[in-house]
């Protein structure tokens, strides 16, 4: 069994330990909610700003098990994966996932990313971001086709890979949102500080680098440098046709190898990761543009950008009986299109989160009628709760993150009660939100310890607390 598989299919043990037993509603009605993070000496990081916060939030939730829970996983990646240092005189930060002690470009973006509101009243954690910033810089530049870096260049369990591996990888595993997430954060780190200095040279050359790479995946002129296979019984693991995937016609679209899932593509235009990179590249545009002073590179990035966009409406929307007009999920060009979504984010149901969609737009609405129905092969709905899902795990298995998301993208309080009130019955007496559980059975988990389910919880608690506070003393 594959150590990633082994620590997913034990985690029931782990929550048996830390819970004494399995949990039910009797258990939570009686529970005295102690505090499962690390003791204070043993926490990574620890930020004035994001504990001031945790406490202001706290007091105005009246659900103690939903408070609790808040408190366990909104510091859960400070807590407990992130490594701060200062190397050669900057800051330098590797974010693990958690279970795996390795750094994806995707995960580390996402687990920061909901402190990010605090970095100007903490010196400490600005300086955390410029780590991570620097870090992912300098991941992309060793290879832009990797989604995960080791520490150091100590090689991986997936040396044997049939692509191009160094020893600095963890995976090669060629994934779109694994060059959009930095890009984002880089942005949205300059917007919120006002701070140039992150704008480094390297990162001047890693956009260099993402152009190329998108470009090179557009595949007008053959099937691009990347490639990749794996011996594997997991035939998401893998890509068909010599590594290359299934066939795309070249239309201006960006193909991705794999999901934000780490699972294979089946028709190898990701809508919501080419969306994602329509967002980003207006980002690259502005900041090639004002702080770079290219006006090259913010032509080039702006051209691509809108490239993509107008293959995406030419070649992702369809009209379906009782919708309207809705997003596929993925497309190849030749008039092929899969009607589906996945937990994973970027997907069609957090495009209005990543800045892709407004949440008004009917389009996404319509979108978002299709996956949150059995009209998305990946939509379950049993007795301990419905969310979607995903082949990475498989049929049955919903991620509490399309939970979350779809609590983060409704404007309807109601529903988002129903979200948080399917949140607290399937932690299975952790405290902590899992990578999946089974829709019949929550005690029936995947990954105990999965960082970016928790903090992405803790970001959506903030934004209830901000925006609707009055539903955390309802739920």
């Amino acid at each position: 069994m594959e150590r990633r598989d082994f620590l997913r299919y034990n985690s029931l043990a782990v929550a048996g330990i830390l819970t004494g037993s399995v949990w039910n509603a009797a258990h939570a009605a009686k529970a005295e909610f102690v505090s499962q993070r690390p003791p204070v000496g043993k926490r990574h990081f620890t930020s004035k700003a994001v504990e001031k916060t945790i406490a202001e939030v706290k007091k105005e939730i009246a659900n103690p098990e939903l408070a609790w829970m808040f408190e366990n996983c909104f510091p859960n990646t400070l807590d407990t994966t992130v490594d701060f240092s200062v190397v050669d005189g900057k800051p330098d930060t590797f974010v693990i996932t958690g279970d795996i002690h390795a750094m994806w470009l995707r995960d580390s973006t996402a687990q920061v990313w909901p402190y990010l509101p605090l970095v100007t009243k903490d010196k400490d954690l600005d300086e955390l971001f410029q780590g991570v910033l620097n870090r992912q810089a300098e991941c992309i530049l060793i290879d832009p086709y990797a989604n995960a870096f080791n520490k150091e260049a100590t090689g991986s369990e997936w040396d044997t890979d049939n692509t191009e591996m160094k020893p600095e990888l963890h995976e090669r595993k060629w994934e779109i949102d694994s060059l959009c997430y930095p890009v984002r954060l880089l942005y949205h780190y300059w917007k919120t500080t006002g701070n140039t200095a992150c704008f480094t040279k390297e990162w001047h050359k890693v956009f260099r680098s993402v152009l190329d790479t998108f470009k090179d995946q557009q595949r007008k002129n053959d099937k691009g440098d990347y490639y990749f296979t794996r011996n594997t019984p997991k035939p998401t693991d893998s890509l068909c046709c010599g590594g290359y995937g299934n066939p795309v016609k070249p239309v201006g679209l960006i193909v991705s190898s794999f999901r934000p899932s780490d699972d294979a593509t089946v028709l190898p235009f990701l809508i919501p990761s080419n969306y994602f990179a329509v967002t980003v590249l207006g980002y690259m545009a502005e900041i090639s543009r004002t702080i770079y002073n290219d006006a090259a590179l913010a032509a080039e990035a702006e051209s691509l950008r809108k490239e993509v966009a107008a293959a995406i409406e030419k070649y992702a929307v369809a009209t379906r009986e009782g919708l309207g007009k809705v997003l596929a999920f993925e497309v190849d060009g030749f008039g092929n299109q899969l009607f589906m979504d996945d937990a994973n984010i970027p997907s069609l149901l957090a495009l209005p989160y990543l800045g892709a969609l407004k949440i008004e737009d009917p389009l996404y609405q319509n979108t978002r009628k299709l996956v949150l129905s059995d009209a998305n092969p990946w939509y379950f709905k049993g007795t301990a709760g419905e969310g979607i899902g995903g082949p990475h795990v498989g049929s049955e298995m919903i991620w509490p993150m399309s939970i979350v998301m779809r609590a983060m993208t409704s404007e309807d309080s109601e529903e988002i009660k129903h979200c948080l009130e399917t949140l607290i019955k399937t932690h299975a007496g952790t405290g902590f939100m899992h990578e999946t559980f089974h829709m019949d059975d929550a005690t029936n988990f995947t990954r105990s310890w999965f960082a970016w389910a928790n903090t992405l919880f803790g970001e959506l608690i903030v934004k209830i607390y901000h925006e609707r506070p009055e539903v955390l003393k309802q739920v």
